[in-house]
């Protein structure tokens, strides 16, 4: 007897399985979380888990047709960046 779709529990990854399913270094995958530029996450008790659809939603918000193609959405790199002023807003 199988079982519907939505009593089957998502699946969730650690922080080293979600590296390799992306194919990324553990220690890069945390840049990403510390710096607010990674894929979502959960924190379960001590723990950081990543749901692989939100690993999925990530890889596919950089996906391009071409070099040329302008969609707005960028995965951008593991690293500290500096954030815009709000506009006309002075900055604190």
């Amino acid at each position: 007897m199988s079982l519907p779709a939505a009593s089957i529990p998502q699946r969730y990854l650690r922080t080293p399985e979600a590296a390799r399913f992306l194919g990324l270094s553990g220690r890069t995958l945390e840049k990403h979380r510390t710096y607010g530029t990674g894929p979502r996450y959960s924190k379960i008790g001590g723990r950081v888990v990543y749901r692989v659809e939100d690993l999925q939603a990530w890889v596919d918000r950089g996906a391009k047709a071409s070099t040329s193609d302008d969609t707005g959405d960028v995965v951008l790199p593991a690293k500290r960046h500096v954030l815009l002023p709000y506009a006309g807003a002075p900055r604190r």
